[in-house]
């Protein structure tokens, strides 16, 4: 079993040149989609998505359909001092777990990663195992969790586009 060290940063070594960025790095001069916590360099046939939290009509994700993959996006306030990543990627872990599924650690473009296969409900049939690669960065203060489906789940050519 894998046992994560709580607390510290987890984002790419690549950060500074390839992001995410803090809004305090990001070019002022790219035309950037404003979704207020986050920001979407637009790019030809993404599609985005604002999913909406149903009583407070608050954005609390972001879709992105890009090609044959999905990236959904979350951000959130995090302490300057410590990480949230790697305490969120062991309770994904265990929920995925709880529910039936698998999951691996790995490391990835982003840093160490979640690759699960999920269970998931299909009308009137048994369920089917979804895959689904969880990343996550840690930021000066914040924390932003993707969820990536589709070719990218997996497919190292697809990531990368």
């Amino acid at each position: 079993d894998i046992v994560p060290s709580f607390g510290d940063k987890s984002a790419p070594d690549t950060r500074a040149e390839a992001g995410p960025y803090d809004e305090s790095e990001a070019n002022p001069v790219r035309p950037y989609i404003d979704l207020g916590a986050i920001k979407v360099l637009p790019r030809e046939g993404l599609n985005l998505r604002l999913e909406v939290e149903e009583q407070s009509k608050q954005i609390v994700a972001v879709g992105l359909d890009y090609a044959d993959s999905t990236l959904q996006v979350q951000a959130f306030a995090a302490p300057r001092s410590g990480g949230l990543w790697d305490e969120t990627r062991a309770q994904l872990l265990e929920q995925v777990r709880q529910q039936g599924g698998r999951a691996e650690e790995r490391e990835g473009a982003l840093g160490t990663e979640l690759l699960a296969e999920v269970p998931t409900a299909v009308d009137g049939g048994a369920p089917i195992k979804r895959l689904a690669r969880f990343v996550g960065v840690d930021g000066p203060r914040w924390f932003l969790r993707g969820v990536i489906g589709g070719a990218a789940a997996n497919d190292p050519i697809a990531a990368e586009r």
